[in-house]
């Protein structure tokens, strides 16, 4: 499905505001929350090309494709901005998309500046939500509470060297995408500008406390058309983390703890220092919820990784270049059942899903302008999944 705007340029009164979506634990791009089962991400012409032309067999494994909308900066009378994104209508026609896409503009800003976050504060686009205020959403009452020093789901946010660093009341690495993009957006593009974003599903939207890893996967980062300098720079990324020893390395985190009633965070700056063994124990870090261990979980998720190593087995030609793979769980635990027998909560519907994510720089054959195409499925990423599955067994 393709979608367009339906309103005019200058009415955005009527146009969706988009939230940073809380969950976003990795990755360069602003993920924004448009309803309570869909997310956007400004769009790029290699990613949209993938999922329009998704192998049925992926799809599974896949956030679904919900098409692309419009998204405009919005400045209010106080000088605050917000995205706002125009109402869908089904448009037939074909639609073409610009190679000179703004998110590839903000994805090399982020690069430059080591992923940080830009000049933009909360305050700045957290009004936003203030003509909803008797029908806010959970993002909105928890950055409000943000604001006011009342966090209701506090998160423990650790530095690459595992210490104690803050407190919030969500994971910070999606409001320091945002503000970045939004910095971004605002300084180098006309306030009327409108900008494509592709729609997906909020895979997480299921849980009521969502335990979110982020595994950047294979053993080459790089896609064909990067320059030498940029080549160069991922090159040396993966020899010195776990990504050319395991074929993965993690790229985010969060873990409620149910003790504390907290989310554990970690970054992509944490997940590059761990060796092999620091890989192991944040893995199994992030199946234990402060208290046990959630074995439950194990079965479910190595038949998930299964199914999805024989998908990409199957699949010749594809180089999944730079692309994640994220495991979820609920971090609120099924009640339990009578007949549970092999310990807590193991009788209750556990719910688990693994998906694919990030294509921008995925390629196959009959891809859009492939520099080079390749024969057979790609080694590095089923080297990362063999590696993943081997550890969840040791577990």
């Amino acid at each position: 499905m393709v979608v367009q705007d339906s309103m005019d340029a200058g009415d955005a009164r009527v146009g969706v505001p988009l939230e940073p979506f809380l969950h976003q634990v990795g990755g360069h791009l602003s993920l924004m929350k448009y309803d309570e089962h869909t997310v956007c991400k400004p769009l790029i012409s290699r990613e949209q090309r993938f999922y329009e032309s998704l192998p049925l067999a992926m799809k599974r494994f896949t956030p679904q494709y919900k098409g692309t909308i419009t998204v405009h900066l919005r400045k209010d009378s106080r000088g605050h901005l917000s995205l706002v994104a125009n109402p869908l209508k089904e448009n037939r026609g074909p639609f073409k998309v610009s190679t000179e896409s703004a998110a590839v503009a903000i994805l090399q800003t982020l690069q430059q500046t080591g992923g940080g976050g830009g000049t933009l504060t909360l305050a700045q686009w957290q009004h936003t939500q203030l003509a909803h205020s008797l029908n806010e959403s959970p993002a909105t009452k928890l950055l409000r509470s943000e604001l006011h020093l009342e966090a209701q789901v506090p998160s423990l946010i650790e530095d690459a060297n595992g210490n104690q660093a803050e407190k919030r009341s969500f994971n910070p690495w999606g409001l320091r995408c945002h503000q970045a993009h939004l910095s971004r957006l605002c300084t180098e593009y006309p306030e009327n500008k409108r900008h494509r974003f592709l729609l997906l599903e909020n895979v997480v939207s299921q849980y009521k406390h969502p335990c979110v890893l982020d595994l950047k996967m294979g053993t080459r980062q790089h896609g064909d058309d990067v320059s030498e300098e940029k080549k160069a720079r991922h090159m040396r990324k993966c020899a010195q983390s776990t990504s050319a020893c395991l074929g993965m390395r993690i790229c985010g985190m969060q873990v409620y703890q149910t003790d504390k009633k907290h989310f554990l965070c970690k970054d992509k700056y944490y997940g590059r220092k761990l060796s092999v063994e620091g890989f192991r124990q944040t893995l199994h870090q992030f199946l234990h919820n402060g208290t046990r261990l959630r074995t439950e979980l194990l079965e479910p998720i190595q038949r998930q990784l299964q199914a999805l190593l024989s998908v990409i087995r199957s699949q010749s030609s594809y180089r999944f270049y730079s692309s994640s793979l994220l495991i979820s769980y609920d971090g609120q635990e099924p009640p339990e059942t009578p007949q549970t027998t092999h310990g807590s909560n193991a009788g209750g519907v556990v719910k688990v899903d693994i998906r694919m994510i990030d294509f921008a720089h995925t390629t196959y054959k009959g891809s859009w302008n492939e520099h080079t195409t390749y024969e057979g499925p790609d080694p590095g990423y089923i080297f990362g999944l063999e590696n993943l599955i081997q550890i969840l067994q040791d577990i």
